[in-house]
């Protein structure tokens, strides 16, 4: 065991694992721009296969957390809760505390085939990041800029362009908006007090927009709401570092469902119904803090071979010729071409460790109720 968890902290494997994700993605974005003529001849042949585009780069992550890291996932709810996943259009709301909030997420869609059509409301900056923001387009995400006026058609346009999307999709709404830090959540009961709604403790004051939007958008589509609250075993703060480094976490996600029918249609009173379920969500994590545990029965869902599979036949493809480049450039006795080739090595590394980086807490989040920050932009 030492040993493994050695070899899983060497750069050198983390470098050519982050090639491998590098390069497929790359080759997945020029299979998924020439996929493009498909759309105005066969709009859902289209759909479905940048659905397995998607899955194949997606997984590779997923991959990282399942059998890199061994990061364990255990579901707090019903098997009659359980037995839906996989079998409905559904809305997902995630809370936003945790670097790998969405990698969490993205694994329970694996184990449940729904990962390839996975979607999310995506800030628009991500459109800008190469393989994440690439992938996302051709995979029809809804970007938008935080700014209503400036989103409304975008968003609206893009909602109702998944109304007869073919694959079964989980949408995820991340209603907070931001990632959760003490500075955000202070500023945000400030706004919650400001507008006589009640004080959250472990939240930051949902933003109803989004989701009573995305509801008039696909009703009619979506036939229920998911609402996942996730936390980790003994206050663990994973990152997605530590995920590459092979560390391994132990996630605990409570699952509820609400069918659509039960949420009120009325946009005031939709978003009355958020805004009590987000008390419900800081009662949830409140329990979890003292108990250690979500209430309710557990589900634990199987752990697919396909991520790790699809991962060994991009490694297979792209590392042996990367391998036998570099033993023909170190026996040239060349130095330019060893300088050139450290050269990309050293680039390489940093454009990987830059994809990190977007998901830091500490890089990410928006300028929501910092009124200066409003004022700057």
């Amino acid at each position: 065991m030492a040993l493994l968890a050695y070899l899983k902290s060497l750069f050198i494997l983390q470098l050519l694992m982050g090639f491998v994700f590098v390069v497929s993605g790359l080759i997945i974005n020029f299979i998924q721009l020439c996929t493009c003529v498909l759309w105005p001849i066969n709009k859902q042949l289209y759909r479905r296969i940048n659905c397995r585009l998607s899955y194949s780069l997606w997984s590779q992550l997923v991959m990282m957390l399942e059998w890199w890291s061994g990061t364990d996932c255990t579901l707090y709810t019903d098997q009659a809760t359980a037995d839906m996943f996989g079998k409905e259009h559904v809305i997902i709301i995630l809370n936003h505390n945790f670097e790998i909030d969405f990698l969490c997420g993205w694994t329970i869609c694996e184990r449940f085939g729904v990962l390839g059509s996975s979607k999310v409301l995506a800030k628009h900056e991500l459109l800008k990041v190469p393989l994440i923001g690439w992938t996302w387009y051709f995979l029809e995400i809804v970007f938008c800029k935080r700014r209503w006026e400036e989103d409304r058609n975008t968003v609206f346009t893009g909602l109702k362009r998944l109304q007869d999307y073919p694959e079964c999709m989980w949408f995820l709404l991340y209603c907070e908006g931001t990632r959760f830090t003490e500075k955000k959540h202070q500023i945000s009961m400030q706004v919650a007090e400001s507008k006589g709604l009640p004080q959250l403790k472990y939240h930051l004051l949902p933003r109803t927009k989004g989701f009573t939007t995305t509801m008039q958008c696909l009703k009619g589509t979506v036939k229920a709401v998911y609402d996942v609250t996730l936390n980790f075993k003994d206050n663990q703060t994973p990152t997605l570092l530590g995920i590459v480094n092979g560390k391994k976490y132990k996630a605990d996600m409570s699952v509820r469902r609400f069918p659509v029918e039960d949420i009120p249609d009325d946009e005031q009173e939709c978003a009355k119904w958020l805004h009590k379920l987000y008390q419900e969500k800081d009662a949830l994590q409140e329990m979890y803090n003292k108990e250690g545990k979500f209430p309710g029965p557990i589900v634990i869902p199987r752990r697919r071979p396909w991520t790790l599979l699809n991962f060994l036949f991009w490694a297979s493809l792209l590392l042996s010729p990367l391998i036998k480049f570099a033993y023909g450039v170190a026996i040239s006795g060349s130095p330019l071409l060893i300088i050139g080739f450290i050269i990309f090595l050293v680039i390489a590394s940093v454009a990987i460790r830059r994809l990190i980086g977007v998901t830091e807490v500490k890089k990410t989040g928006s300028s929501y109720g910092n009124q200066e920050a409003k004022k700057a932009n």
